[in-house]
């Protein structure tokens, strides 16, 4: 039999949706993850989300019982400092929009933190902090007008947390976008410099990774030729997965991290024992049936995007053919 993470040296691992959601930790993400490590995986965690730094992501992941030190976390507001650093001479200004974070991780590559577009910043780097406001974006909005280099630590338009999903940086980098007709240039994922850098860390050739957005995590890993497993516990819901375009499809699809525990083969996108589906040339629609073997709704939609992305690519409307099939649609939110 398959074992868990055969074929893979290390897991490349999200943080928000994937590990938790705010505060809170995700059905039994912490004993997951703990038991990969036990059993001599390596662990790279990754996360788009620029308002802490290392040091504060770990001391949040040993509260919910997940050990870690802060060079086993990534930060798109360190891949965005290293950006930085490549593309202007040292000691350049750069005004940051984002947390103290973001400031430090400035400082760190030898560059000088500013907040005023007075100060002639030669670039912009933005990042999420709770606390950006229309005073934030408009120093920003001017510095950008005038010339600046601007750089987004990432684009994700919603943060999953324990309440729900709220505004993530992607909506604070729309506005600028709206307010400059500029486009940034993006540091975190699905930019694959996030990738190399994390590959480059662990020094493993191997690794998989998993996340909870196919616009970001999933489509990250395909630009830098790495398998991908999305869980559904974030932001991407079986309706995304079935109508992500090639760069965005992952390998494998599961509920949570609880998947790991067992074989990935019976995660793949492929279709799956007890899934028929059809192609409707007529309606253009799917059609799905169940023989009764199969009570995972989850098999069924690993059919449905095998079957679909064999041709397709974009949105699509399923239908069930059986009361099975009915009920699977449902309980994925595919009726």
């Amino acid at each position: 039999m398959t074992r868990p993470l055969d074929g893979y040296d290390a897991v490349l691992l999200d943080l928000d949706g994937t590990v938790m959601r705010g505060a809170q930790p995700v059905a039994e993400a912490p004993d997951v993850v703990n038991e990969l490590r036990q059993a001599g995986r390596v662990v790279q965690f990754m996360t788009n989300n620029a308002s802490r730094a290392p040091e504060e992501v770990a001391r949040q992941l040993a509260t919910l019982g997940l050990p870690a030190d802060p060079e086993d976390i990534l930060t798109s507001g360190q891949v965005a400092a290293s950006l930085l650093a490549s593309l202007l001479p040292a000691g350049s200004a750069v005004l940051v929009v984002g947390t103290a974070a973001l400031v430090t991780a400035v400082e760190s590559v030898g560059l000088q933190p500013v907040h005023l577009a007075s100060d002639q910043p030669a670039a912009v780097v933005q990042g999420h902090s709770p606390e950006t406001g229309w005073a934030q974006l408009s120093e920003a909005c001017l510095a950008i007008r005038g010339g600046a280099k601007w750089v987004a630590c990432n684009v994700d338009r919603t943060l999953p947390t324990e309440r729900g999903l709220l505004p993530g940086n992607g909506a604070m980098v729309a506005a600028l976008r709206a307010a400059t007709d500029r486009e940034p240039a993006v540091a975190g994922k699905p930019a694959r410099s996030m990738l190399d850098t994390a590959v480059e860390r662990i020094g493993l050739q191997h690794p998989l990774v998993v996340g909870d957005r196919v616009d970001t995590d999933i489509a990250g890993a395909r630009a830098a030729g790495l398998d991908a497993l999305l869980v559904l516990s974030g932001v991407s819901d079986p309706v995304d997965t079935l109508a992500a375009p090639p760069e965005q499809r992952p390998t494998y699809l599961g509920a949570d991290l609880r998947v790991l525990r067992g074989s990935l083969d019976e995660t793949r996108i492929q279709p799956r024992p007890g899934w028929r589906v059809e192609f409707d040339q007529a309606t253009g629609d799917l059609l799905l049936s169940s023989d009764g073997s199969s009570s995972d709704p989850l098999d069924a939609v690993r059919t449905l995007c095998a079957v679909w992305w064999g041709e397709h690519s974009g949105p699509v409307q399923v239908r069930p053919c059986d009361d099975a099939a009915a009920k699977a649609l449902e309980a994925v939110g595919l009726a």
